[in-house]
């Protein structure tokens, strides 16, 4: 399936629709296999002991694997998560913003399974990895 929003088109589609996460997460790359989507890293992200929380790597997870939807799709805005799965595998390094690197495994007519690896940036080891379910809704 060919790519229908670049990262430029995602973003500015974030930009708009979800004007609260603006300046914290972001797509880096869109490509035919895959698409980087990344958080900056602030101190609301933090929980007690200076790493990242849990909530906030799940919202990577989440947002990458809506926006690799998307990514072939077009902006369908009420495109919904019907199922998630996160195993946290390790604590991420401090100081660094956190990468998901997404994979789509199913794009069907009404449903989409996806992937993604979130790890620190820069660093092999991934810190999460999520399994999801989108629902996609009719076209009208």
């Amino acid at each position: 399936m060919t790519i229908v929003m670049d990262k430029e088109a995602l973003n500015a589609f974030l930009a708009r629709e979800f004007p609260q996460i603006a300046g914290s997460f972001a797509v880096d790359h869109v490509g035919e296999g895959d698409l980087v989507a990344r958080l900056t890293v602030g101190p609301q992200h933090l929980r007690p002991g200076g790493t990242v929380s849990g909530p906030s790597i799940f919202a990577l997870a989440d947002l990458a694997i809506y926006c690799a939807i998307l990514s072939r799709l077009g902006p369908v805005a009420l495109a919904v998560t019907t199922n998630a799965s996160i195993d946290f595998l390790r604590k991420p390094e401090a100081g660094r913003d956190l990468v998901a690197q997404c994979r789509l495994l199913k794009l069907g007519r009404v449903l989409a399974v996806a992937e993604a690896l979130v790890r620190s940036d820069g660093l092999p080891d991934p810190v999460a990895r999520a399994s999801m379910t989108y629902a996609i809704p009719p076209k009208v």
